[in-house]
Parts: structure tokens; sequence; C-alpha cells
């Protein structure tokens, strides 16, 4: 199965356009284990989801694919010994023996100082067998140039939806693709702004009103709702293997999972969109 499970809101609230308060043990249990029985293997976490890794070590993750991200490696001292620490850390917490993958969350410190010694402990990582795959998440393909002049990896993780399309037309999913790297998806809904229908947008996105209009032109087109559209779209995508999607509770995996189809609508290049200010949640604070 493509899919895999985002757990940010079992460790705390999330969401900037939409937010979502973090959902209870007993309400993570339940996804988790209801994901489990449909087949959803891989599993997506970080060390910065506040109790996200505790509480997945208590419910039980074995049988699942975990992957990890690992926060800003602090300047000075001793990159490799913090880095082995906190991965040690985190498998004590997951209560599980290895990470399928490790993922930098800012991959940005591969170019700078201790970039060196950063790639070198992730690399250490693998040959213990601690972590199957290392890689980065990243919020735009322009930074995987400097990544990849540092070494090789194996994974990754990269916002795409209808309307950011950056990774397939910066070439960098070709690229990745003839590598060999693993790609996981995330921000497929654009936490949540594709799923909304115009009067439950924030204003602040009005300016945008020309793309909106054309994007639910689209997805009238499709007809299909807009969770099938959007998830459509990317699942069918054969370079990304695994498809990312955050969820606030056991009735949205279940739609999440009952929206599952392999006919997506074409993409319209009138869809497509390069601007930071509404592809970057980060941005959105500022509007």
């Amino acid at each position: 199965m493509k899919l895999a499970l985002g757990t940010v809101q079992f460790g705390l609230a999330y969401g900037i356009a939409n937010p979502q308060p973090q959902i209870s043990f007993a309400e993570s249990k339940a996804v988790v284990d209801y994901a489990a029985a449909q087949g959803m293997t891989v599993l997506d976490t970080a060390m910065g989801y506040g109790e996200s890794e505790a509480r997945l070590g208590e419910i039980g993750v074995d049988a699942w694919k975990v992957i990890s991200k690992l926060p800003e490696v602090p300047d000075g001292g001793n990159a490799a010994a913090w880095i082995n620490s906190a991965v040690k850390s985190s498998l004590e917490k997951l209560k599980i023996d290895s990470l399928y993958g490790l993922l930098l969350h800012r991959p940005a410190q591969l170019l700078g100082g201790n970039g060196t010694e950063i790639y070198a402990a992730l690399q250490r990582l693998k040959a213990d067998g601690l972590v199957e795959k290392i890689g980065v998440s990243i919020y735009q393909p322009s930074e995987l140039e400097g990544v990849f002049s540092v070494g090789e990896f194996d994974l990754v993780q990269s916002p795409l939806s209808v309307l950011d399309r950056r990774l397939i037309t910066s070439g960098w999913l070709d690229r990745l693709a003839d590598r060999g790297v693993e790609v996981h998806a995330r921000s497929v809904f654009l936490q949540g702004l594709l799923l909304m229908s115009a009067d439950q947008r924030p204003g602040k996105f009005a300016r945008w009103a020309g793309l909106w209009d054309c994007y639910h032109a689209w997805v009238a087109a499709s007809g299909l709702s807009p969770l099938e559209a959007n998830l459509a779209y990317v699942s069918a995508i054969p370079e990304v293997q695994h498809v990312v999607v955050g969820v606030n509770g056991l009735i949205h995996i279940k739609e999440i999972l009952s929206a599952r189809t392999d006919n997506g609508p074409d993409w319209s290049t009138d869809l497509a969109t390069e601007d930071e200010e509404l592809l970057n949640p980060l941005a959105w604070l500022q509007l």
C-alpha cells in the first residue's frame, strides 16, 4: 500500500490553516490498529512531534516500518555523539530495535561546518544496523542540489500535491528515481486547504481566488470528492513510493482509506503554482 501513516497529532496539536488538537492515547491506538488491519505498513513520526514516539512505543509498532526525523543538530560539540544518542533515545521510546528510515529535518546543516560529521554519523548508524535508510525531509526541491553534493541518500520526503508540482517540474523526481532513491510525498492536502470548500477557507487565502476557482473546477470535473481527487492523483505517480497522510482520529483514517482510488484525474496545467507564500505553511503566519 502506498499510504503511510503520519502521526504528528499523536504527540501535539498541529495545523496552521485549520488547527487540530492532539488526539488521545485511546484514539491513537485505535488509528494504528485499524490502519495495520487495513494493510498499512509505513509509519512517519519525528523526535520533534511531542509525545508521538513515546505514545507509539506504548501502542506497539514493532511490526511497522517506522520513519523518524532528527531535529536541528546543535552547533558545536560532538555532532556524531549527539545524533547517536538521539537515535538510541528514539528507539527506546518507540520500543523497537531499528528504524526503517531516519531523515534530517534541517538538511541545510549538511552544508555547514559539521556537515561531513553529520553525514558520517548517519552512515555509521546504517552500518550498525540501527537505521535501514537515511534521508532528508525538504520544503522545496532546490535543497536537494546541496544535499546530494555531500553524499548519497536513500530516502527523500517532499511536499507534493495538485498545486505543488515543484518536485516534478524541477526534474528532481526523475533524478531521484534514476538514483534509486525512495520518495515519500507529504502535504498532499496542503494542511487541509485542498479539502475545504470556498466558504470554509480562511479569508487570507482569497488573494489566490483565480487559482481556487480553477482548483474547484478541476475537482468537480473529476467526479470525485476533494479527498479522493487529491489522494488519487499523488498516489498514481509511479516514482512516489509512499504518500504520508496525517490523521486526527479513527473516523479520519477510515475516510482516507475508503477514499482510495486508482483512477486519478488528469492534472490541469492551470493548477500549477510555485508561489512560496501559498505552498509553504510557515509563510502563512505572515499573511
